[in-house]
């Protein structure tokens, strides 16, 4: 089975701070670093690191090949990344020393999909292949449409969330990946055992895996409800956690493990990323993931 990732690919350009840049302030950064980043090229990496076949749907600029070789040398295929005269998407990224971040994100190259393209890629696509798309793109109702039409599966992080788009495709979405802010923006809801509780009312085909932070990840389809704790760490930088987390989940189950256990090494792997600095960077290996699964076992 193949994943493909209809996703963006960003140049994350990362400054480290005491606190975030209030109005009106000028502030020296301690370091900067520009990195390969995105949540669908985060996303691709993990995917690809975890072992899945993985092939990246996404458009960059005409100059940024070495974005491309990177993504490459990770062990995406990127054979249909298309290139554009549209800048390649870019984030600048705010990082303080209690590791939270405040992002801003330039769409750029990344909205510049074609019908035509998604068209092409999805002919290629057998049943039982996943699309897997983030809302850092265009043509997320299209490309599900057509995902539905060639039976192939459907997961949907929608971040960043935008409620209105996100209820309008749900009936596409075969798993839908949120933490739990996003999950109440979806339900209307305040705390978590009600956004739990409303969704299979409102959607009682849809399964749904929630990712809590320090609390860990719950999964409900249905009337089956699973939860799994969160792995205890220092975090440095929280990027590329859920990213992860997303990647290393959706190969597991690819691979034939139960949900339980793919979202334990799903933890496993944020746990080890948030650890490290950067996006797809920080990625761990299947074999760092393994190592650390038998020491907190």
């Amino acid at each position: 089975m193949t994943i493909y990732n209809v996703g963006s690919i960003n140049l994350d350009h990362l400054y480290q701070l005491d606190h975030f840049v209030r109005p009106g302030e000028t502030m020296a950064s301690d370091s900067y670093q520009c990195l390969l980043g995105g949540k669908g090229a985060n996303q691709s990496v993990a995917l690809a690191k975890a072992g899945a076949d993985v092939k990246h749907v996404g458009a960059v600029h005409h100059s940024d090949q070495a974005v491309i070789d990177q993504l490459e040398s990770l062990g995406v295929n990127t054979d249909l990344i298309k290139r554009v005269d549209t800048a390649t998407g870019h984030a600048i990224i705010q990082l303080t020393k209690a590791a939270e971040n405040s992002i801003i994100l330039y769409q750029g190259a990344n909205h510049t999909l074609s019908e035509a393209q998604i068209d092409q890629v999805l002919s290629s696509a057998s049943a039982g292949d996943w699309v897997l798309l983030q809302n850092e793109t265009n043509l997320i109702e299209y490309t599900m449409r057509k995902a539905q039409q060639h039976q192939v599966k459907v997961a949907f992080n929608p971040a960043p969330m935008d409620a209105e788009l996100t209820k309008h495709v749900l009936e596409f979405v075969d798993l839908l990946i949120v933490n739990e802010v996003e999950g109440m923006d979806l339900m209307g809801t305040t705390d978590i055992d009600s956004t739990i509780a409303a969704f299979p009312k409102a959607y009682p085909e849809l399964a749904v895996l929630m990712t809590l932070g320090k609390a860990g990840v719950c999964y409900f389809s249905g009337n089956e409800t699973l939860s799994v704790d969160a792995f205890s760490v220092d975090a440095v930088d929280t990027t590329a956690a859920g990213d992860t987390f997303i990647g290393y989940c959706l190969s597991s189950l690819m691979s034939g493990d139960d949900m339980t256990q793919a979202i334990t090494r799903a933890c496993a792997a944020s746990a080890i990323c948030v650890t490290r600095l950067g996006a797809a960077s920080s990625i761990p290996t299947q074999d760092e993931v393994t190592a650390f699964l038998a020491e907190h076992s």
